[in-house]
C-alpha cells in the first residue's frame, strides 16, 4: 500500500498545453509526455504526474489534462473533469493493480444520460493503512467504498470510474444488452461474529461447537 504517490503502468500520450501555463496560455496546443504516477489526496481528484520531452516532470494533474497518442487534439471533445471522474481520492493510501481478466477490455460508461466507450488500462483503490490512525475516510464503509477504473475513451480522452457507472463486454461471457437493477451493498461479511467457539483441546483437526447460551 503506498502512501501519497504510487506507481502505474506508464501512458505515453499528449498533454493539453494549457495546463502547464495555469490555464493561463496555450490553449489548443499539446506536446508528448509520459503519464507514470498518481498522487492521491482526500478531497482532490485523482492526481497524475507525467514527464515532459523537455525533461521537465511536472506534478498532480487532473485526468482532464490528457489526451491519448494519435489523437488530432481538435477532434478530442474537452470533457468536463466531472465528466471524465466521478469520485475525488479516497484516502492517502492508494493501491494500483492491473487486473489481467481486464487487461485491453472493452467497456462503456454512463454519465450524464451519456454512453462513452473504452477501453480497460488499471484500477486505483483505496484502504485504511494502519488501525493505530484514526480513520476519517470513507475507503472502508461497505457501501460508500468506491474503486477507479482508468479508462482510454474512443473519442481520445481518459476516464477514472467505479463500478456502478461501468458495463464491461468480455466477448466469451456477457450476453446482456441492458442496465441491471442490482442494489448497493451494505452488508459487512464477518465470520467469526456468530454463535460458535472452537472445541478446547490440543487436537490439530480439532472441531467447531456451537457457543452456549
Amino acid at each position: 500500500m503506498s502512501y501519497l504517490n504510487a506507481n502505474i503502468p506508464p501512458i505515453y500520450c499528449n498533454i493539453r498545453r494549457e495546463y502547464l501555463y495555469d490555464l493561463k496560455q496555450h490553449h489548443g496546443e499539446t506536446e508528448n509526455c509520459v503519464v507514470f504516477s498518481i498522487a492521491s489526496i482526500p478531497g482532490r481528484a485523482i492526481l497524475f504526474h507525467c514527464v515532459l520531452e523537455s525533461g521537465a516532470i511536472y506534478f498532480r494533474l487532473p485526468i482532464s489534462a490528457f489526451i491519448q497518442k494519435g489523437f488530432d487534439r481538435r477532434n478530442v471533445p474537452d470533457q468536463d473533469i466531472k465528466d471524465l471522474e466521478l469520485w475525488n481520492s479516497f484516502s492517502y493510501f492508494p493501491s494500483v493493480i492491473c487486473f489481467d481478466f481486464l487487461k485491453g477490455q472493452s467497456c462503456k460508461y454512463f454519465s450524464n444520460g451519456k454512453t462513452h466507450n473504452a477501453e480497460y488500462l488499471f484500477t486505483i483503490d483505496w484502504a485504511h493503512p494502519d488501525a493505530n490512525i484514526l480513520n476519517t475516510e470513507h475507503s472502508e464503509m461497505v457501501s460508500e467504498h468506491k474503486c477507479a477504473h482508468v479508462l482510454k475513451l474512443t473519442n481520445g480522452n481518459f476516464s477514472a470510474q467505479p463500478n456502478n457507472r461501468i458495463l464491461w463486454n468480455v466477448p466469451n461471457f456477457t450476453n446482456y444488452s441492458g442496465v441491471p437493477d442490482y442494489k448497493v451493498q451494505t452488508t459487512e461479511w464477518n465470520v467469526e461474529n456468530k454463535n460458535w467457539v472452537t472445541e478446547d483441546s490440543d487436537k490439530m483437526f480439532y472441531n467447531v461447537e456451537d457457543k452456549n447460551e
